[in-house]
This record gives C-alpha cells, structure tokens and sequence, in this order.
C-alpha cells in the first residue's frame, strides 16, 4: 500500500486532525469500558511529542445528524474528553460546536483539543464535500486513525482527506492493516480461522472468503448449528437457519472444516439452565445447543496449536452463561498459548478475551467491528482507498519534483 504515515511526517508547529475512533460506552458521566481510548493513546502522544497542535474527532453513539447537543446530552464529548485528559496528563477541552469559532481557535504546540461529536454535523453521514471542506480547513495535516470507522465514507474518515492539504495513516490504522496483511495475504501456515456468531447469514460474505484462504475454517455459536444441519446432524430447536443449509455446504466443500463432535445442551436459553452433554448425533427435537462438548474441544484445541497464523472472531458458545462458557474459554486458552501469529477482532471477542485476561498474549486485538470484517471479506475499505490516493498521488509530485 502506497500511505503516508503519521510518524515519517514532520508535525512540528503543523495544525494537526486526527481522526479517531473513541466510541466508548459510557454510564452517566464515566466510561465503562476505555479499550477505544487506550488504543488511540499511542498516536496522540506521538503527535505531542512531535510538537503538533493536536485536534481530535471522533463519534459517540448514535446520534441525530443536525440536532442540538442540548437534546441530546449522552452524546456529548466531555466524558471521552474527561477521560482522555486524565490519561494524558493535561486538559483536553471540547471545541465548540460552532464551526466559525472552532476555526478561529488558537493553539499551540502540544495542545489537545476534541471537536464535539462529528455525527451531530450535518453531512457526515452523506460525506458532504461543505462539511469535509470545514474539517480540512481546520488543519495542516489530517490523520485518519479510526479502523473501527474505514468502511464508511464519511465527511469524517474519507471527505476531509480528499481536500486536506495532506492526508495520512495514524499509527494505529497502520497497525490495524499490517496486522491483517500478514494474517490474510502474507500468513505463516497452516492458517486457521474461527468464526463465531449467531447467523451464517451475517456472515456469509466473511465464510466465503475465508474458505477460500485458510487451511481450516473453525465454525461456533449459531454458525456451527446451520452447518450442522447442512452435515445432517440433528439441532433441536437450537438457532439454525434452514435457508442457509445449501450455502454452508457449498463453503465446507471448499475447505476443511471441524464440525463439533458432542455438544453441551439445555432445555431453554437461561443462564440458570442445566447443561447436559450430548454426541451430536444424539441432540433431540427440545434441546437447545448452547456450546461444545469436551470432545470437540479437545479436537479444536489440537487444530489450534497446530496452527502458526490464526484469525478469530467470535465464541463458540454461549460464553456469558457459565455453564456454556468451557468451549469458548478453551479456544481462547488455546489461541493465547499458540506461539505463532494471532489476530483477534469483533465485540464478542474482545469481551471473551478481557474475560479470560488473555490481552498480553493475542498478537492483536483489532479495534474495528465491521470494518474487521469487511477487510477479512476482501471488501475495499473507503477510507483507506483515499488515503492510497493521496499517497500515489503524493509520490507522483515527489517524483516529478525530484
């Protein structure tokens, strides 16, 4: 990929916009859960150090485009602001969300500031050149840093950098791309991929491409059921989507892929249930499968550590519920041991993996959901398409000039 990166860029004294992806949740006026934050922290810092007058943007929830933060509190800024500030030792201030008052605001060399929520501005969603021009006027540099949020075409992370007089790869989405690089172009193999979930169907895209990748396809949750029953094996009335049988065996023809062997099932979907192990073939019409069996971990487990590049996104099981958490804490276990290279991403999973306290032992962790999955799925990202324009278009003049 032909991007320019933040870090190789002289930011001394530069009005510096970072995009961000700081879509924390948050109770009240405190975050819950700071992943986002601390992920970002990196950049920030290196944007400090280099003497940039630094300007955040992010998203917070879902808010209504155009309406006024006074109708809409929760998705204010100040508590990822609050946060922030804290972490990096200095007051980060909100700007205001006055756009003639924001860019007249003077800053100095290693200040921080945050704008208000980008998707409160009317034209972020459509990507509105008037609001990607705004962003741009407001810095020197742009700096799209925010995987989690590559996949839209926003005034955000894909309009600014068309009209930003440069526009560039934080550290983070050089991370987040190098990371998939090597686990999907580049991987050491065998290469082994697990894809949890409930529905095939919202996954199906990812399944196909996959399939056509990796050395073995592991399949968990609600996925592992329809394919099941594409196999001929008795569900229950466990999640299954019958209108996708036909698709689940078209993938299993195309590559190797460890069904379970026994099962752990309940009569109803309550944490409170009781487990009961079950050969597959022996699962009934009123049992629901909630996770996989000791067997079928042992053979996971074995695919595994067997393996020197590894994919994961989502359980295998029912993780939240105690009794139906064994499987999915005994592929994590096993992902974490494995000395090859690991890259794990999606909500679930990072949840599973702050569970198990695996962090330091996943090569890494993925900040994006969606946009996770679409670069898996070989869709082209619009945020980093830009920015590879820009940076061809970038050599192209440093050529010409040298």
């Amino acid at each position: 990929m032909t991007i320019l990166a933040m870090a190789s860029l002289d930011l001394n004294n530069k009005r510096v916009l970072i995009r961000e992806d700081l879509n924390v949740p948050v109770k009240g006026s405190s975050i819950v859960n700071d992943a986002r934050v601390r992920a970002a922290l990196p950049s920030i810092k290196l944007a400090l150090e280099k003497g940039a007058k630094v300007m955040l943007m992010s998203h917070l929830g879902r808010p209504k485009e155009g309406v006024p933060l006074s109708e809409q509190p929760d998705s204010a800024m100040a508590p990822v602001a609050a946060h922030l500030s804290k972490l990096l030792g200095q007051e980060v201030k909100v700007m205001p969300q006055d756009f003639a008052a924001a860019a007249s605001l003077k800053l100095v060399p290693g200040q921080c500031v945050m704008l208000e929520n980008v998707r409160i501005n009317v034209g972020e969603n459509a990507n509105a050149d008037d609001l990607s021009k705004y962003y741009a006027s407001l810095c020197d540099v742009f700096v799209m840093d925010a995987f989690g949020t590559a996949h839209r075409a926003q005034a955000s992370t894909h309009g600014v950098a068309k009209f930003a007089d440069i526009a560039c790869a934080g550290p983070l989405l050089v991370a987040e791309l190098d990371a998939l690089e090597k686990a999907l172009s580049k991987p050491v193999r065998p290469l082994v991929a697990l894809v949890g979930g409930a529905k095939v169907s919202s996954k199906l895209q990812v399944l196909e491409a996959l399939a056509e990748k990796v050395d073995a396809l592991v399949v968990g949750g609600g996925i592992a059921n329809t394919f099941l029953a594409a196999a001929g094996k008795p569900v229950g009335k466990s999640l299954c989507e019958a209108d996708m049988i036909e698709c689940a065996r078209k993938i299993m023809a195309k590559t190797h892929i460890p069904l379970p062997v026994d099962v752990v099932v309940a009569s109803e979907f309550k944490e409170t249930a009781a487990p009961t192990v079950k050969l597959v073939d022996d699962v009934a019409e009123d049992d629901m499968i909630l996770d996989i069996g000791p067997k079928s971990v042992a053979m996971l487990v074995e695919t595994i550590t067997s393996a020197r590049t590894i994919l994961w996104n989502g359980p295998v099981g029912v993780f939240e519920f105690p009794a139906f958490a064994k499987g999915t804490e005994a592929v994590a276990r096993a992902i974490a041991a494995n000395t090859g290279f690991s890259i794990a991403g999606g909500g679930e999973t990072i949840t599973a993996i702050e569970k198990y306290g695996i962090e330091d032992q996943i090569s890494y962790i993925s900040t994006g959901g969606g946009a996770f999955l679409e670069f898996v799925q070989g869709d082209v990202l619009p945020a980093v398409a830009i920015l590879e324009e820009r940076g061809r278009l970038a050599c192209s003049k440093e050529s010409i000039t040298t």
